[in-house]
């Protein structure tokens, strides 16, 4: 028998239409843009584990285009169509292809609206036909719009949160398509949703939080009865997308009904958490004086509003100025996103005093700059490499970078968003977070793995800003209501399902 050709490629990020930059060509190319036999070098993430099993499946991989960057606003219209176009000219030289594998994110958009995932399968549906395999991984924070289940068959997401397990979920997919490429199954994909828009602070697969006890329910059923694959879905709740919601995706051996079954069942146990979702929530002063308050350090206040790894820029300085106004006892660390700032202080150099404005520069909407005097205690091009996650291994890129004393407050002035993992922004810059008094995170969860071992307590603040811990003061215009938490009291008058097509 001819060895069996699969396709393999994707555009993989995660967007905010509610704020943040616009994502441009040149935000791939600081992360990761791979084209042709580019990316059969993979050998990390969720495009390694991929090519894992393809390799130990002997299957041919037909390497497209695989572009992945930083969560931030919509691609525009020009990035996106430059980024799409491509993949779909070097499908369309592949033919013929017996499967595609697309390691996608489920919640980028582009500018206009448009559902990126949805829209790129649909479109690769139509170059390879109704008869040819494809599956998509998810990051568990995706949006699965009706386009996604229509043109794929099979959807498998990230079952970790934070994100450990991008390989591994690389090799989960990979091998649900060779099975079925050889007939040892039938992926029957339903997907269940309730209207729960929770944001991620009370997310952890991990501990006793309450969507940790809803993906333990869901993988407990994986591999029983004919249960090929199962995905717990906490929405990203950044985006503006009708039919918007949380729940499931579940995949049997042919069966729709018993995938349908168990999918409302863990939707329905989503439905009953959701309170649990939303967070405690502190003023700046409120936080900063309650840190003070804790003996030793260092506190940790997660100004969630302002997270990149969300899509927001990363500029904001609602956490910076009460600590400003605040008598410090010890230093603080604060991360920002300012490129007019790095370039005064690169401008100036190690050891000058300089007096600038700070902040909301990038995205203006949240806030008003502040005025500063400081001196720069430290300079780099900003480069680090991530310790593990999505891009581990890979380099990330701040641009010019200067590390700006205010008295006690250390700011990281960084010129690009870059995405929170553990604490290599901080630790490229010689900045020490274990002997900090209060650390500033912008990011709702990943801070528990960078500084959960050391930190003497944690507040989650309650500022402006597009990635809020609650989107409870948002103003939704396609997601129609009512949905939880704007609708707190509502009642849930039905469990929306999706059904893949049987081919």
């Amino acid at each position: 028998m001819a060895e069996q050709r699969v396709a393999i490629g994707a555009i993989f990020t995660e967007c905010n239409q509610f704020g943040g930059e616009t994502i441009e060509m040149d935000w791939f190319a600081r992360y990761e843009l791979r084209r042709g036999d580019e990316v059969l070098a993979a050998e990390d993430g969720v495009l390694g584990g991929m090519l894992s099993v393809l390799a130990e499946r002997n299957i041919q991989p037909l390497p497209l285009l695989y572009a992945s960057t930083c969560p931030g606003g919509p691609l525009s219209i020009a990035c996106y169509s430059q980024l799409k176009d491509e993949l779909l000219v070097r499908l369309e030289q592949a033919q013929p292809v017996d499967a595609v594998l697309l390691p996608l994110h489920g919640a980028a958009a582009v500018e206009g609206g448009i559902d990126l995932e949805g829209d790129l399968i649909t479109a690769v549906r139509a170059i390879v036909g109704e008869g040819v395999l494809i599956v998509a991984t998810l990051d568990l924070h995706a949006h699965i719009s009706e386009a996604m289940v229509r043109g794929a068959d099979g959807l498998v997401a990230w079952e970790t949160y934070p994100h450990r397990d991008a390989f591994s979920t690389g090799e989960r997919g990979a091998r649900l398509l060779c099975d079925a490429l050889e007939g040892r199954c039938k992926p029957a994909m339903v997907v269940a949703k309730v209207p729960v828009l929770t944001g991620a602070i009370h997310g952890s697969t991990e501990d006793d939080d309450p969507f940790a006890e809803v993906m333990r329910l869901a993988k407990a059923e994986e591999g029983r009865d004919g249960i090929l694959s199962t995905s717990a879905i906490l929405v990203h709740p950044y985006l503006d997308f009708a039919g918007m919601g949380s729940g499931a995706v579940v995949i049997s051996d042919g069966d729709y009904d018993k995938a349908e079954a168990l999918a409302r069942e863990l939707a329905g146990e989503y439905w009953r958490r959701r309170c649990e979702l939303e967070p405690t929530m502190y003023r700046p002063d409120e936080a900063v004086a309650a840190a003070l308050a804790v003996d030793g350090g260092p506190v940790v206040i997660v100004e969630a509003a302002d997270c990149c790894g969300g899509g927001a820029v990363g500029d904001s300085v609602a956490a910076l100025k009460a600590l400003l106004a605040a008598d410090l006892d010890g230093v603080a660390l604060v991360p920002l996103v300012d490129a007019e700032a790095a370039a005064v202080c690169h401008q100036a150099g190690i050891g000058a005093e300089v007096e600038l404005p700070l902040g909301h520069r990038h995205d203006p909407r949240w806030g008003e700059p502040i005025e500063v005097k400081g001196k720069v205690v430290n300079l780099s091009d900003g480069r680090f490499t991530y310790r593990g996650g999505i891009w581990e291994g890979l380099e990330g890129e701040m641009g010019p970078t200067a590390v700006l004393a205010l008295g006690n407050v250390q700011v990281l002035v960084a010129s690009h968003p870059t995405y929170e993992w553990d604490d290599e922004q901080f630790a490229a810059l010689g900045m020490n977070s274990a002997e900090a008094r209060i650390i500033v995170a912008k990011n709702p969860m990943n801070y528990r793995m960078a500084y959960g071992a050391v930190s003497k307590a944690v507040y989650v603040l309650d500022t402006p800003g597009p990635t809020p811990a609650t989107v409870r003061n948002f103003n939704f215009v396609n997601r129609a209501r009512p949905f939880f938490p704007l609708d707190f009291d509502m009642e849930l008058d039905h469990i929306e399902i999706l059904r893949a097509i049987a081919r």
